[in-house]
């Protein structure tokens, strides 16, 4: 497989590069090729400016009619142009990234604000007017998979913990964001209780993400429903008969 490594933590003596570094170690061996984008490394910029993406300097419409232009003509800021390229040769994602206050670090939000521009990432139409979206659209047929570390204790994280479940904190980019743009979400890396971690524990870990690795090109993937396969309503809203009475967010996976 291709895979991207997207990594996003500012420290390269941290917990999260030695991971890296085991995890691109792993990928060789198990004859993988891959590309790293390192955002701290490469200074990428997080901001989206309408400036990028405009023909003329006077020029105003709305940035998203903007970035789709400047994308279908090929006139997209080269740092974007270059991540596009990377996203189009992969055939699997590994998005790296300790998680603080509850999510990743803003310069991997930036990331995607600037490089899923419409037409990319959303914005996808069918020949028949469809949206695609959820399970569908242009990087439909890609995998990801998060590796994160966390630092509070492994009995927080969970239905009844003070922090929340794994699987809801990391809600938005499964299904939100993977999943919206038809990327197929694989179960997280999780790396909990990382700021007391041991070697041990480290060893542990990496013989974990070794493994997660090792398989996945066949793991199975986060079981989302898909939008278009008519489990929605024409107003996005899962039918009543579909895991009636409840409004988790797990209500939509499939059982």
């Amino acid at each position: 497989m291709n895979v991207l490594w997207i990594f996003a933590h500012p420290e390269g003596r941290s917990l999260n590069a030695a991971l890296r570094d085991a995890g691109l170690a792993a990928l060789e061996e198990f004859a993988h090729s891959y590309q790293v984008s390192d955002l701290y490394e490469m200074k990428w910029n997080p901001v989206v400016d309408y400036d990028d993406f405009a023909r003329d300097p006077g020029e105003r419409m709305l940035v998203a009619d903007a970035s789709q232009e400047a994308y279908e003509s090929g006139r997209l800021p080269a740092d974007i142009q270059a991540e596009q390229e990377k996203l189009a040769w992969a055939d699997a994602i590994v998005l790296q990234f300790p998680m603080w206050w509850l999510g990743p670090p803003a310069i991997l939000k930036g990331w995607f604000d600037r490089v899923l521009v419409k037409g990319l990432g959303y914005g996808v139409v069918a020949d028949d007017g469809t949206v695609l979206r959820y399970g569908d659209g242009s990087l439909a047929g890609k995998r990801a998979m998060v590796v994160t570390t966390i630092g509070a204790r492994p009995s927080s994280i969970g239905p009844r913990g003070v922090h929340g479940g794994l699987d809801d904190l990391l809600f938005p980019l499964h299904h939100g964001t993977f999943w919206y743009t038809g990327i197929t979400p694989l179960p997280p890396f999780a790396v909990l209780g990382a700021d007391h971690l041991d070697d041990a524990g480290f060893a542990a870990a990496v013989d974990e993400l070794r493994e997660r690795l090792r398989t996945l090109p066949t793991a199975e993937p986060i079981p989302f429903r898909y939008q278009n396969r008519g489990e929605y309503d024409e107003n996005l809203v899962l039918r009543p008969d579909l895991a009636p009475g409840r409004s988790d967010l797990a209500v939509h996976l499939h059982d």
